[in-house]
C-alpha cells in the first residue's frame, strides 16, 4: 500500500510540546521494508509501510541512521552526514518519507551520531594524514606512553583498548566503539560548529527532531586520566554483556564530562529556531543513567528528553524494579523528562529477555502507556516478536562475532519485519534478506494479526489510544509508586482528571486496597479489573486496574 506524498510546502501544525508524553516508533531501516529487491530495507520501503505506523496511533517515528556509511556498524559509522547512503535511496526518497509521514500526521525524528564518525569520513582522512593539517585536532589524538603503549587504560565498549595506533601521525586515536569509529573532538569549537551545521541541514529538510546516539560520550577528559576500577559489586551488564571487560571500569573520564552541558545548550538553541523541534538523548551508562538524564533534560535549556537503560537491561522488570527506578528518577532528576523503552536495535527483544507470556506482553505495554514520560516502541514489538535465533554463519554484527557464543550480538533483534505470513521472506523483500527472516515470525506477520481481533497488534492500538484520550497520562503528574508484593500502583492527574493505575506484574493473583473516594472503572478494553464489594481490588495474573475519579 502506497500513500501519496503531501506537498512539502504544507507543514504540520506545530505544538511546541508535542514530544511531552509522545509515543515514538523506532524504524530500523535495513530491516523494515525493501522496495527494490536487494534484500536491504530502504527509505521508499518506509514510505510504503508508513500507513501501518500511523494506524498504531503513535505520534512520531525515529529512523535509525541512513547516511552514507561503509556500514562497519550498520550506519552508526557515518562517512557523509549530508547525504543518504545509496543502499537506502536518495535525498529525494528521504523527502518522500518526510512528506508522507507529515501527511499521515507523524513527526519524523532521525538518528544523529555525533560522538564519532567513520574512519572513511573525509574529516578523519584529513585529520589522520598529519599533525598540522586544518583538521588535525578534529578527533581525539594522543601520544603513546614512553613504552609505546596507549595513553591510558580506557576500554572500547566493543571490547579491547579504546585506542588505535596511526603510523602517519605516530599517535593513537580514541574510539569508544569500533576501531573504524574514531571519536570526534568536541572540545574543538570548529567541530561543534560543523555538527550543528549537520543538524541544521536536516532541520531545513523538514525533520522534527533527533535521537542523539550515545549522548554522554560527546566529550572525553582532556587530561586523559585513567578510569578507576569498578568494584565487582557495582558491575552490571545493563550496557555491555557480562563477558565484556568494559564492565570492569568506572568510566568517569572517558565519558559523562561536564563540558557536554554547554554543547547541549547550543544544540537546544538551534532547535529553538525551528518551532516544535525536539531531541531525545540516549544515555549509555550502567551506573549513573538517571543522574545524567536529569542533568541533560533539566532547566528547559538542554535536551527535551533522554532515555537510559533501566528498562532495557537483562534483569526481569519486576514491580519492585519499576518502583525503584521511579524513586531514583524523582530523587536525582526531579525536573528531568524520561523516555521509556523496553526494546530497541541494540538489545534482546524484551519478550525473550524477560521470558514473557502473551498476557504479560499486553500488561507491559498497558503499563508503559500509563507511566509519566515519553515512550519509544521498537518495530515488531507490536507483533510480539521474540528474539530471532541467527546462526553464526549468518551473523552480521561485529559485536556478536567478537563475543560469540557467550554473547550473540544484536542481529537477533534486527531481523526483517514480517508483513505477510504466506509470502516469500514474509513480504519484506523479493531478494535474499541481509538477515534471514525467523521461521517463528511468519505466523506473527502484520496481515495475520490484522485478521485476528484478539491479536497483540490490536492491543497495542487500544493501549496507545487509551493514552491519547486521557490527558493525565500524556503529560500529567504522577504520584510516587506504591509497591504491594508484585503489584504496583500510582495516580496520574492533570486539570480535572484523576486516574488510578495498578498493575500486577506476575503470574500470580494479587490484591490491594481500593482507593478512597468514588472511582469509575475505565479501560475495559485493556482487561482492567474493578474494585470488589470488600473494598479490595483483586487482580488476576498480569492484570491491570484502571479507574477515573468521579
Amino acid at each position: 500500500m502506497t500513500f501519496p506524498p503531501a506537498s512539502a510546502t504544507a507543514p504540520m501544525a506545530t505544538d511546541p510540546d508535542w514530544w511531552r508524553g509522545a509515543v515514538i516508533y523506532q524504524i530500523y531501516p535495513r530491516s523494515y521494508q525493501d522496495s527494490n529487491g536487494d534484500g536491504i530495507g530502504d527509505l521508499l520501503g518506509i514510505v510504503q509501510r508508513l500507513p501501518h505506523v500511523a494506524s498504531l496511533g503513535v505520534d512520531a517515528i525515529w529512523i535509525s541512521p541512513f547516511f552514507t556509511s561503509p556500514m562497519a556498524d550498520f550506519g552508526y559509522d557515518v562517512s557523509d552526514y549530508y547525504d543518504v547512503d545509496p543502499m537506502f535511496g536518495t535525498l529525494a526518497d528521504f523527502d518522500a518519507v518526510i512528506d508522507t509521514a507529515h501527511h499521515l500526521g507523524l513527526k519524523v525524528m532521525i538518528d544523529l551520531v555525533l560522538s564519532h564518525s567513520s574512519e572513511q569520513n573525509p574529516w578523519f582522512i584529513e585529520s589522520r594524514s598529519s599533525r598540522d593539517n586544518p583538521k588535525a585536532d578534529w578527533y581525539v589524538w594522543a601520544d603513546p606512553k614512553p613504552d609505546g603503549t596507549p595513553p591510558n587504560n580506557w576500554l572500547s565498549i566493543f571490547g579491547g583498548p579504546a585506542w588505535q595506533w596511526e603510523a602517519k601521525r605516530e599517535q593513537y586515536y580514541l574510539h569508544n566503539f569500533l576501531t573504524q569509529q574514531p571519536d570526534l573532538n568536541l572540545h574543538n569549537p570548529a567541530v561543534q560548529d560543523e555538527l550543528l551545521n549537520v543538524a541544521r541541514f536536516w532541520l531545513d529538510r523538514g525533520v522534527d527532531g533527533f535521537r542523539l546516539d550515545t549522548v554522554n560520550f560527546f566529550f572525553a577528559d582532556q587530561q586523559l586520566r585513567d578510569n578507576p576500577a569498578l568494584p565487582p559489586e557495582r558491575r552490571n551488564d545493563t550496557l555491555a554483556p557480562r563477558v565484556n571487560p568494559y564492565n570492569h571500569q568506572d568510566h568517569v573520564h572517558s565519558k559523562n564530562q561536564p563540558e557536554n552541558l554547554e554543547f547541549l545548550r547550543r544544540f537546544r538553541a538551534l532547535l529553538s529556531e525551528y518551532p516544535g523541534a525536539a531531541a531525545v538523548g540516549e544515555v549509555g551508562d550502567a551506573q549513573r543513567g538517571m543522574e545524567i538524564l536529569g542533568e541533560y533534560t533539566s532547566g528547559g535549556d538542554k535536551l527535551q528528553m533522554c532515555y537510559a537503560f533501566e528498562f532495557l537491561g537483562p534483569d526481569f522488570l519486576s514491580a519492585a524494579r519499576v518502583t525503584e527506578t521511579f524513586d531514583r528518577l524523582c530523587e536525582t532528576a526531579p525536573e528531568g523528562w524520561a523516555c521509556w523503552a523496553f526494546s530497541n536495535h541494540d538489545v534482546m527483544r524484551h519478550g525473550t529477555r524477560w521470558d514473557l507470556p502473551p498476557a504479560a506482553l499486553r500488561q507491559y505495554v498497558t503499563m508503559m502507556m500509563c507511566l509519566r514520560g515519553s515512550l519509544c516502541l521498537y518495530q515488531g514489538e507490536e507483533l510480539g516478536l521474540h528474539e530471532a535465533e541467527v546462526a553464526f554463519d549468518d551473523l552480521q554484527d561485529p559485536y556478536g562475532i567478537q563475543f560469540w557464543p557467550e554473547f550473540k550480538g544484536r542481529d537477533g533483534c534486527r531481523t526483517p519485519m514480517p508483513w505477510e505470513s504466506q509470502s516469500l521472506n514474509a513480504g519484506f523483500s523479493m531478494g535474499r534478506p541481509w538477515l534471514p527472516v525467523a521461521p517463528d515470525h511468519y505466523p506473527l506477520a502484520v496481515d495475520a494479526q490484522e485478521d485476528d481481533p484478539g491479536a497483540l497488534l490490536h492491543h497495542y492500538r487500544r493501549a496507545i489510544q487509551f493514552r491519547k484520550v486521557h490527558d493525565a497520562l500524556k503529560a500529567g503528574d504522577q504520584s510516587p509508586i506504591t509497591l504491594a508484593g508484585d503489584v504496583m500502583y500510582f495516580r496520574r492527574s492533570t486539570g480535572a482528571e484523576r486516574l488510578f493505575c495498578a498493575f500486577n506484574l506476575s503470574d500470580r493473583p494479587g490484591s490491594i486496597p481500593a482507593p478512597a473516594g468514588v472511582w469509575d472503572p475505565i479501560g475495559a478494553e485493556l482487561n482492567s479489573a474493578s474494585p470488589m464489594a470488600d473494598g479490595m481490588i483483586h487482580l488476576g495474573p498480569w492484570q491491570p486496574c484502571l479507574m477515573r475519579r468521579r
